[in-house]
């Protein structure tokens, strides 16, 4: 075949464009997620980059970094815009945000949008109705609503205000990880109970507690400090249009074993693509927990 030059420059260009396009389309097919830090009771500058890099290494997702300002200085300069993103992970747990982020951050998961919690980010925002309605169950005292516990069996007690403990958590150990809905696509092709890295296993979490719908739960052992009970780990809820999930493990202190961990890791992971798009790709890996051992990802 014989190309003059005028063909030639066109052809160039057809296959240039087409290029171009093929890659600006599987840009724009990433998910666009927004993580929220700034203040936390916990080591939010060590946890921040490692779940950064975590997303960011499935390919799936375009990440971005919203950090708020420290305690007590001018909140007027930050205004996020959810509506730019499809999915918020939150990282924070610090004081209450100015009333108008409140609101479009409601509004933003009303209309469709997924939030992740993860660990201490449920501790934050007592007594913001439709935080509390999000997360159904948080770092509470007991006077505060109500709280789940759950059975050997899958059997699901919700006990009133007052019947029990506090919120809180024993010392730090390796604890075991139970599914509770295992066809569910964040948990699917997990083994059905696998030992976490060294984290604080959070009981007592108390709230509205409705339209919970467990993930997964882990024996607050007495020996530990705990309730001698099942205690919820991970669960969704429906939020108008939009889904939240909370996973309370998670700890970083000086060991940051709990994001370390194969199975919680893949568990929040899995969480922000669930919720931005109703379906799970990311797969189990190879190297995963089992019931007698903590599989921990390289820093």
């Amino acid at each position: 075949m014989h190309w003059n030059p005028r063909s030639l420059i066109v052809f160039i260009l057809v296959v240039f464009l087409g290029f171009f396009a093929h890659a600006e389309v599987g840009k724009v097919g990433k998910i666009r997620l927004l993580i929220i830090d700034g203040q936390n009771n916990h080591d939010w500058r060590k946890m921040t980059p490692w779940h950064k890099a975590q997303l960011e290494a499935t390919g799936l997702f375009t990440v971005d970094v919203s950090t708020t300002p420290s305690g007590g200085a001018d909140w007027a300069g930050w205004q996020p815009d959810f509506s730019k993103y499809q999915v918020v992970l939150s990282n924070y747990n610090g004081q209450a945000w100015p009333g108008p982020i409140r609101k479009s951050f409601v509004e933003f998961i009303e209309n469709g949008g997924g939030a992740v919690i993860i660990h201490a980010a449920n501790n934050a925002f007592p007594g913001w109705k439709e935080y509390d309605q999000m997360i159904g169950l948080g770092w509470r005292g007991a006077d505060y609503g109500k709280r789940i516990t759950v059975a050997d069996d899958g059997a699901v007690t919700i006990h009133l205000a007052k019947d029990g403990a506090d919120a809180g958590h024993g010392s730090q150990w390796e604890f075991l990880v139970t599914s509770r809905d295992a066809e569910h696509p964040v948990m699917k092709g997990l083994p059905v109970t696998w030992k976490h890295g060294q984290d604080e296993l959070y009981h007592g979490q108390r709230g509205p507690a409705e339209n919970v719908h467990l993930l997964a739960t882990a024996f607050s052992d007495k020996a530990k400090g705990g309730t001698g009970e099942n205690e919820p780990m991970v669960w969704w809820i429906p939020f108008g249009k939009g889904k939240v999930v909370t996973n309370v493990m998670g700890h970083v202190g000086p060991k940051t074993d709990a994001i370390q961990c194969a199975g919680a890791n893949l568990i929040t992971m899995r969480a922000c693509q669930w919720v931005a798009t109703g379906e799970v790709t990311i797969p189990v890996p190879e190297k995963f927990p089992s019931v007698e051992q903590v599989v921990l990802l390289e820093k």
